[in-house]
């Protein structure tokens, strides 16, 4: 996947600035793609020269002007066509890991506080997806949501992206505490 369909899938929420589509990518979109701002400022012209998005620039009283995107019929056709083709599945690439792996090598106090740090990292955006996914629901049970929501696909990666990070603040704590039991049985 490129940055390229993960904006287009980020303008089916509606038209947006690249400072809009910069903050949705930091709150919905960034449990499964991260982009910084530059990328996404830099990919918007060359959505719009490929056609697969129109701009419009708008005037703004005592700001600067500023230029926000819709996804355009040939932006859709592409994103339809990206959604059904084939995904190769994904493999972990983190440096922390590395680390776990090579554990013994080194004193691991400053290795289990990176853990922890993680830890807490992972139990911030779980609160924050459960907070997006309470917003989305509006009081309706999830059932009751998905069967009549214009929209579910935001729901369901945002699911993916609470139980991602529930997943990992079980895995860092746990890894965390072995590495300090360790620790203290050789102390």
């Amino acid at each position: 996947m490129s940055i390229r369909h993960a904006v287009l899938a980020a303008l089916l929420e509606g038209e947006a600035s690249g400072y809009d589509l910069a903050k949705r990518f930091d709150v919905s979109v960034a449990n499964f793609w991260h982009a910084s701002p530059q990328q996404l400022y830099a990919e918007l012209p060359r959505l719009e020269a490929a056609g697969l998005i129109s701009g419009q620039t708008v005037r703004q009283q005592g700001r600067p002007d500023k230029r926000v995107y819709r996804l355009s019929g040939q932006g859709s056709d592409e994103l339809a066509a990206f959604v059904s083709s084939p995904s190769r599945p994904t493999a972990i690439r983190d440096d922390l890991m590395v680390k776990v792996q090579a554990a013994e090598v080194a004193d691991s106090a400053p290795l289990i506080a990176a853990l922890e740090e993680r830890a807490g990292h992972a139990e911030r955006r779980s609160a924050l997806y459960q907070q997006l996914l309470d917003a989305m629901l509006a009081g309706r049970s999830e059932r009751d949501y998905l069967r009549v929501a214009d929209r579910v696909g935001p729901y369901l990666t945002c699911v993916r992206g609470r139980t991602f990070e529930q997943e990992n603040l079980s895995w860092y704590r746990w890894t965390a505490e072995t590495l300090q039991a360790r620790r203290d049985s050789v102390s």
